[in-house]
C-alpha cells in the first residue's frame, strides 16, 4: 500500500514539478530577473525541507508516521487554488495528439530496476548472478528507452537537446549534485538517529542550519553573485563548498557533539548548496531556446529525480556494505555504523568532485549581467528568435 500510494504521489509530482522551471523562464526571460526568480525557487525549496523535517519529526513522535502523508493534502489544496486564480491559461497539444507510454514505461521500469538493483547489493539472498542479471535487464530497458526517444512521434525526451554541450554537461552535474544531496539527507539523519540517539524531532530539528543557509544565499546572495560574476564561477564556488561541508561531516566519530562535529558541517554545506542548486539549474535552463523551455525543464527535473534515487541506492549500499563488513569482523555497533556513514560521505563528496571536473571542463564562461532587474536582456542569437511573451504573462503582470 505505501508503495502504491508513493507512486501515486509520483505521477503527481512528475505533472506538477517538471513543468515550473519551463514557467519560470516563461515569466522572467531576462537574466537578472530569472536569476532572482531561481534564488526564490531555491529558497522556497529549501523552506518546505526545513518545515518538512521538523514537521514531520514533531507528528512522527506524537501522532505517528501514518500521519506525516496527510500534511501534503492542505498544501496541496492551496497550490491548486492559488494556480486556477493566478496562472493564465496555456494551449498545447493535449493527449489527443499522442503519448508516448511505452516510453515511459521503459524509462520507469529501467531506473526503478536499476535503484532496486544497487540497494540490494549488501544483502546476502541476492546473489552476483541474479543482480548481475537485473543489472543488465536495467541496462537494456534505459537503452530501449533511448532508442524509442529516437524514433517516436512524439517522444517524451527529444534527443535533439543534448546535441547543446551546455545542457548536457549542466544536467550530468544536476545529477551528481542531488545524488550527493539526497543521499546525505537520508544518512545523516540515520547518524544522528543510531549512532548519536536523536528521537525523531530532534533529528528533524538538527538539520535546520542547512535548510536556513541554503535559503539565505538563495534569496539574498546567489542572484547578485551570478549577475555579478557568471554562473559558472558561483557553481564551480559553490561546489567547492558543498564538498568541504560532506567532508567535514565524514570525520564524525561515533561519540561525536552535535554543535562540534554536525552542525559546522551544515552551515557549510548549506552554504555551498545555497550558491549550487539556483546556479546549476539556471545553467541548465539558460542554455535552451525559448521554444524548448518546457522540455529542458522536464529533462532538469528528471536529472534531480534519477540522481537522487541513484545517489541514496548507491549511498546506502557502501554505508551499508561496510558497516556490516565491520560488524562481522567484531567492531562495536556504534563504530561499525559510524565508518559506514563515513564511506559513504566520502563517496558524495566524491560525486561533488566529479560535478565540479564536469563544470570546469565542460561548462564555458558566460558574460556577466547585471544585478538589477529592470536591466534588458541581451540580444539574442542571429540564428534564434527572441522569446515571444509567456503564457503566463498574467501572473508576470501582477
Amino acid at each position: 500500500m505505501l508503495i502504491a500510494g508513493r507512486f501515486l504521489q509520483g505521477v503527481g509530482a512528475a505533472l506538477a514539478s517538471a513543468v515550473v522551471l519551463g514557467m519560470i523562464v516563461g515569466l522572467y526571460p531576462e537574466p537578472a530577473g530569472q536569476a532572482k526568480a531561481m534564488g526564490i525557487y531555491s529558497f522556497v525549496s529549501a523552506g518546505g525541507a526545513s518545515l518538512g523535517l521538523i514537521a514531520g519529526g514533531v507528528i512522527t513522535d506524537t501522532l505517528g508516521w501514518h500521519r506525516v502523508f496527510l500534511i501534503n493534502l492542505p498544501i496541496g489544496v492551496l497550490a491548486l487554488i492559488a494556480g486556477v486564480r493566478m496562472l493564465g491559461a496555456q494551449s498545447g497539444l493535449g493527449l489527443r495528439a499522442g503519448a508516448d507510454a511505452i516510453g515511459a514505461v521503459l524509462v520507469t521500469a529501467g531506473l526503478s530496476l536499476g535503484v532496486f538493483t544497487i540497494s540490494r547489493v549488501p544483502e546476502e539472498k541476492f546473489g552476483a548472478a541474479e543482480l548481475s542479471t537485473y543489472g543488465a535487464v536495467s541496462v537494456l530497458l534505459l537503452a530501449g528507452f533511448v532508442l524509442r526517444q529516437a524514433k517516436a512521434a512524439r517522444p517524451l525526451l527529444a534527443l535533439r537537446i543534448f546535441r547543446s554541450r551546455e545542457i548536457s554537461g549542466a544536467n550530468i552535474a544536476v545529477v551528481l549534485v542531488f545524488a550527493a544531496g539526497f543521499g546525505f539527507q537520508f544518512l545523516n539523519a540515520l547518524y544522528l538517529q543510531r549512532v548519536l540517539g536523536f528521537d525523531s524531532m530532534r533529528t528533524g530539528l538538527a538539520f535546520l542550519p542547512a535548510p536556513v543557509v541554503i535559503g539565505t544565499m538563495s534569496l539574498f546572495f546567489t542572484a547578485k553573485l551570478t549577475g555579478r560574476h557568471g554562473t559558472r564561477r558561483v557553481l564551480l564556488t559553490g561546489l567547492l563548498f558543498l564538498g568541504a561541508g560532506l567532508l567535514l561531516l565524514s570525520r564524525a566519530p561515533a561519540d561525536g557533539d552535535y554543535w562540534v562535529h554536525v552542525a559546522p558541517a551544515l552551515v557549510v554545506q548549506g552554504f555551498g548548496m545555497g550558491l549550487t542548486v539556483p546556479s546549476v539549474i539556471m545553467r541548465a535552463m539558460s542554455a535552451a531556446r525559448p521554444s524548448d523551455a518546457g522540455l529542458a525543464s522536464g529533462l532538469n527535473n528528471t536529472a534531480q529525480q534519477a540522481g537522487a534515487a541513484v545517489g541514496l541506492a548507491v549511498l546506502a549500499t557502501v554505508a551499508t556494505t561496510r558497516g556490516n563488513s565491520l560488524l562481522s569482523s567484531g567492531t562495536e555497533q556504534a563504530q561499525a555504523l559510524r565508518d559506514g556513514y563515513s564511506l559513504a560521505f566520502l563517496c558524495a563528496a566524491a560525486f561533488v568532485l566529479l560535478a565540479w571536473a564536469v563544470t570546469f571542463l565542460v561548462l564555458r564562461d558566460a558574460p556577466a549581467q547585471g544585478t538589477d532587474a529592470g536591466q534588458a536582456a541581451p540580444a539574442p542569437h542571429r540564428d534564434e528568435p527572441a522569446a515571444a511573451p509567456g503564457p503566463y504573462s498574467r501572473l508576470h503582470r501582477g
